[in-house]
Order: C-alpha cells, then sequence, then structure tokens
C-alpha cells in the first residue's frame, strides 16, 4: 500500500487484509517508534541523527516482517521506498518540514556542511530500498493525495511535502515495472478497487471490514497518543535554543 502521510494507507490496507483475509505487514508508526527511541521528543524538535535512526528502526521492522511472511504473501502497510521518499524530500527541502519558518531557516543554515554526507546516504538508501521493492513486491495499490492532512497536530511534514513524496513514490514504482494500480474515493471505494485490480478473494463484507479497522486503529492511536502525553515535558528557553541550532 504506497501514499504519503495522511492519504489513508494504514485504514486501507488493514481493511483490506481484513476483507480478504491475506496477513498485515504493518510496521510500527513513526510516533510509536518516537515514544521508545526518544520519549518525550516532538517530531519537528528532531536532530539528523534521530531521524536517521528512527527511519533505521522502522525500514528494520518491516524488513523483518515482510521476511517473515514472504512466502504466504502479505499486505503492507506502506513500504521500504515510504522510508526512503520521505527522507529523500527532507533532503531536500529540509529535515524538520513541518516546524515554524524560523527554524526550519536555522535548520537550514546549520544542515548545509552535512548535505553532501546526507545526500549520499540516502542515494544509497534507495538502491538498497528499490532492490528490496522489486525483490519483494507483486503489485502496488497507491493512494493519492486526495484531501488535506489530518490536523491532529501529529504529522510533522507541510503540504509541499506530501505533494514531493507521491510524487517520488508514484514514480519509483512505476519504474521498477511492477503492477501499479492507483485507486481513489473512500475507503470502502479503495478496498473495493484493490480486490478488484488484484483479484483477491473475499472473506467479508468490504463495509464490515472498514468498520472494524477504524474500531482498531483509533484504539491503537489513542494508546500511542496516551504514551506521547505521558511522556510530555515543557521546554526551557536553553532546551529550545539547544534543539533550534543543533543539527
Amino acid at each position: 500500500m504506497s501514499g504519503t502521510y495522511s492519504t489513508g494507507k494504514t485504514t486501507t490496507a488493514t481493511a483490506l487484509s481484513k476483507a480478504t483475509g491475506m496477513p498485515l505487514v504493518s510496521a510500527q508508526s513513526a510516533r510509536e517508534i518516537l515514544t521508545s527511541l526518544y520519549p518525550g521528543r516532538k517530531f519537528h524538535h528532531m536532530s539528523a541523527e534521530e531521524l536517521l535512526a528512527l527511519g533505521l528502526r522502522r525500514l528494520g521492522e518491516r524488513l523483518r516482517a515482510e521476511a517473515e511472511l514472504h512466502e504466504t504473501g502479505f499486505i503492507s502497510d506502506g513500504s521500504v521506498l515510504n522510508e526512503w521518499a520521505y527522507a529523500a524530500v527532507r533532503a531536500r527541502i529540509g529535515l524538520n518540514p513541518g516546524a515554524g519558518i524560523p527554524q526550519q531557516l536555522v535548520k537550514a543554515a546549520v544542515t548545509v556542511p552535512s548535505l553532501p554526507f546526507l545526500k549520499r546516504y540516502v542515494r544509497a538508501y534507495g538502491v538498497m530500498a528499490r532492490f528490496h521493492a522489486r525483490d519483494t513486491y507483486t503489485d502496488v495499490i497507491h493512494l493519492p493525495i486526495e484531501f488535506s492532512m489530518n490536523p491532529d497536530g501529529h504529522r510533522p511534514v507541510s503540504e509541499r511535502y506530501r505533494t514531493l513524496s507521491d510524487t517520488e513514490l508514484l514514480r519509483e514504482f512505476t519504474a521498477l515495472d511492477l503492477g501499479v494500480h492507483v485507486v481513489r474515493g473512500t475507503i470502502e471505494d479503495r478496498v473495493q478497487a484493490a480486490i478488484h485490480a488484484l483479484g483477491l478473494p473475499q472473506v467479508s463484507s468490504v463495509r464490515a471490514a472498514v468498520s472494524e479497522a477504524r474500531e482498531d486503529i483509533a484504539q491503537s492511536r489513542e494508546a500511542v497518543a496516551q504514551r506521547i502525553l505521558a511522556q510530555e515535558s515543557p521546554l526551557t528557553l536553553r532546551e529550545r535554543a539547544a534543539i533550534t541550532f543543533r543539527l
């Protein structure tokens, strides 16, 4: 399941899994990983090192989960190319695209000396991600941007970032010559279109699958939100300044 931030990947993938009975690969969300790797840290306060660590942790979990189900087949919520595209766009437009303009400007200045390395790292990451995608995936369901970003305060990006990463994802999957199916509409419409496009069996009604998926996801996100709230603490002025000026 391909698509940038806030396009409905998790809901669509979960509902498709429930409707077809195919196992779901769902790597921990960035928010979940953040609560364990860097408790109390906000996305727009993260340094380059922390962002790279978060991406590698998420990638490792995805690779392990996909390897376990490689022989039987699976539906993946996102892909290895999602992690790469997110990193590639950050290397182009800034590490913290969801932060305020002053912080983005300062970050852009302090990042300049490290940009050559970051871009080489992202290119190497892309080589590995493409290899894995070509070797592992057979078809791609791509969800384009059809609505504004969820205003829940946990999407550490901008609309420009979403547009650029959406373009990168679709271009990369198309270049890999995989079966790319762009589906649109409501979650129900998308799930039904995916079932039809891939010729998948159906073990549950689409409506019931979507309803169950939404309930499961709401419970999971509420649990993560509670952990985030429990870890939050106000920053001093000195801490804010240190976060703003570090790479």
